[in-house]
């Protein structure tokens, strides 16, 4: 079966995924989150229903802001025969709150979920929100990584990792913690002697917070803006873990890019954390055990052997490629019937 995803006038280009994941290439989008069901299925991304081809018959319909493109798109989908579900774009339930935060959205939502053959849940917590709505069929699917790739191994080896990689950014949204982050984990990288990495890509003002927090000298590594994913991910491989103290409830890129490196992520609260490393991710835990957590990574070296070897074995039965391509399958084929 080759899925169709439509993000109905996204800014995302077309994109063909015949050989799957394929190898990493800097001028395509990764075969991550949506572009991930995707890719596993063998299947492309949309921006145009119209371009959808007549022998793809089944279409996951990402919702995003514009809902009256999204119900049009349904609309002119099921005129021509495809089984259609539906997924909200930005999975978090902050997003997911803000989406439908108005009357006229919220109406929109039901009705679109009352004419789509069922929904896509990539976080738990979205299940219920799909049922509340209406729609017939509501799976919980989290988005795949091509863990089983030899293409997408990013590790690099252990004696030269060092340091530890802030896996959150935004210092504007609260639920991710980012400041805190930075702020929890300082005495304790410095007295370890393990620098800091984190990715600036908020100009003078980001700058500006990061300059505050008054880190010693050479501990805290500021990376200014955006990279490509491959040589991002070589960026984040160079590190001992990954830390983060998001609380989002996303469907979890930090530690899906964790485990493209083959390190241990600790902390945060979204769906790949929770499902590849549940011993060390925040859900049920304090800030201050997640950053025990942490320093116990940072002094046993065995310990994050095995942290990366248990959270790849989970992956392979629920995250990979060929786990939730199954999973795909599994959900359309009744409602194809």
């Amino acid at each position: 079966m080759k899925l169709a995803v439509l993000n109905p006038g996204g800014n995302d280009p077309e994109q063909h995924f015949p050989e799957g994941a394929g190898a990493p290439d800097s001028t395509q989008h990764a075969p991550v989150n949506y572009h991930g069901f995707a890719a596993c299925t063998g299947g492309a991304f949309f921006r145009r229903d119209q371009a959808i081809p007549s022998e793809m018959k089944r279409v996951l319909v990402l919702l995003r802001r514009d809902l009256k493109a999204c119900r049009q798109a349904v609309l002119e989908l099921k005129r021509a025969g495809k089984t259609v579900a539906v997924a909200f774009k930005e999975a978090g339930s902050g997003q997911i709150a803000e989406l439908l935060a108005r009357p006229a959205r919220l109406a929109l939502f039901h009705e679109i979920c009352a004419r789509a053959d069922g929904a896509i849940a990539t976080t738990p917590d979205a299940v219920p929100l799909f049922q509340a709505a209406g729609v017939r069929a509501a799976e919980f699917i989290p988005t795949p990584y091509p863990v089983e790739s030899e293409a997408w191994n990013f590790a690099t080896p252990a004696g030269e990792r060092r340091g530890i990689f802030i896996g959150t950014r935004e210092f504007d949204v609260p639920s991710r913690q980012h400041l805190a982050a930075l702020l929890g984990i300082k005495l304790m990288a410095e007295a370890m002697q393990e620098p800091v990495t984190v990715f600036n890509v908020d100009g003078w003002s980001g700058r500006r917070m990061l300059d505050r927090l008054r880190y010693r000298e050479g501990m805290l590594k500021v990376i200014e803006g955006r990279m490509p994913y491959p040589r991002y991910l070589r960026t984040v491989a160079a590190h001992k873990l990954v830390l983060q103290l998001d609380m989002s409830a996303v469907p979890g890129q930090v530690a899906g890019d964790a485990l493209l490196c083959r390190l241990p992520c600790v902390g945060g609260n979204g769906t790949t954390e929770r499902l590849a490393f549940p011993a060390w991710c925040s859900h049920g835990r304090s800030a201050e055990q997640v950053l025990d957590l942490a320093a116990r990574l940072l002094e046993h070296g065995e310990d994050r052997e095995e942290a990366v070897s248990e959270a790849l074995r989970l992956a392979r039965e629920r995250l990979s490629f060929a786990a939730v391509a199954r999973r795909i399958e599994a959900f359309f084929a009744p409602l194809a019937r």
